[in-house]
């Protein structure tokens, strides 16, 4: 897509570059006609050949240029920053996973806690016209409202991750107030889509069925997620990074970005058997330790805001993951 001429090219600063949602992201500003820098250490919590799959593409546009770095190292951090100014700082690196924060919460400490730290003092020393960061739908714990929104508690969280996303919360409404930073942090819910993560279910399910292996079906499926596509996160995102807050006290918001429809877990596992074209062996367990009950995104603030809409159902989602699956793998 040729660069719009009424709209002046902007450089972002894209973290976690590599990453699924990252990856789209910055794809998505370089069709618009905007400047990247990516931002990403390609670490192996998945396969760092998918990430690099992700960032090939990226590589050959002529306004994107890729720094493999670690947010943990306040240096290397620093001189990003310094190297060149950002007008939107769009943070999504983190360690992602809920499960995972239960074997290894080190990890979560240096990406999600001093990562995100040096990524705010990096701003607050070049301060960009917004900046917006990644925080999760897990941040609302096992709450029993049928719908989440951003007005509701938010402070029983149960699982390391979701403490981690809830303290970026809090840190970066601070830093805002202090600084009169303009800061936006999303709250996603479950996106999928091709070149997603591989610790996500429906990759490791679609996995597995291919294979005939047994998929774990947690709380014996008495679960739900309100499955998001990635196309309508990223133009969730990208519209939100065009407005930032404007609140004089506070330039502070969060919001939901959710496909606003949530799915039965055994109606999930239905759809993917029926684009493979086979039965999942399923194997009934408890449910996992962090684990949430049902995610269901309230976004009347961001259809307000930015007129956020997303229009993916699940089956078209998932199609377009499993064609790719079988693509990547030759499956």
């Amino acid at each position: 897509m040729p660069h719009d001429e009424r709209k002046p090219m902007k450089r972002y600063l894209v973290t976690g570059v590599a990453g699924f949602i990252g990856a789209n992201v910055a794809a998505a500003l370089l069709r618009a006609g905007h400047e990247v820098v990516g931002v990403d250490n390609i670490n192996d919590y998945y396969d760092p050949l998918l990430k690099r799959y992700r960032l090939v593409p990226l590589l050959t546009e002529p306004h994107f240029s890729f720094v493999e770095t670690d947010l943990a190292d306040a240096r290397a951090t620093q001189a990003l920053f310094a190297d060149r100014p950002f007008h939107v700082v769009i943070h999504l690196a983190a360690q992602a996973g809920v499960r995972y924060s239960l074997q290894n919460p080190g990890a979560y400490v240096q990406s999600n806690l001093v990562g995100f730290q040096h990524v705010i003092d990096g701003c607050c020393a070049h301060p960009p016209e917004h900046l917006v960061f990644a925080s999760s739908s897990s941040v609302y714990g096992n709450s029993d409202r049928e719908w989440l929104s951003e007005s509701d508690a938010t402070d029983q969280p149960v699982s390391l991750y979701a403490a981690t996303k809830k303290s970026n919360e809090v840190v970066a409404h601070t830093m805002a107030h202090l600084h009169q930073l303009p800061t936006t942090g999303l709250r996603f819910f479950t996106v999928y889509g091709p070149a997603g993560r591989p610790d996500m279910a429906y990759f490791s399910f679609t996995r597995a069925i291919l294979a005939g292996s047994p998929i774990r079906v947690f709380n014996h499926g008495h679960l739900e997620r309100d499955f998001t596509y990635i196309d309508d996160i990223v133009a969730g995102v990208l519209a939100v990074a065009e407005a930032p807050p404007t609140e004089l006290q506070t330039p502070f918001r969060l919001l939901n970005l959710g496909n606003h429809e949530p799915v039965a877990l055994g109606d999930f596992i239905a759809t993917l058997e029926r684009l493979l074209g086979r039965e999942a062996n399923k194997l009934f367990v408890e449910m996992q330790p962090g684990d949430v009950h049902r995610t269901a995104a309230d976004i009347e603030s961001a259809r307000s805001l930015v007129g956020f809409r997303p229009s993916t159902s699940l089956a078209d989602g998932l199609e377009q993951f499993v064609t790719w699956y079988r693509e990547y793998y030759r499956e």
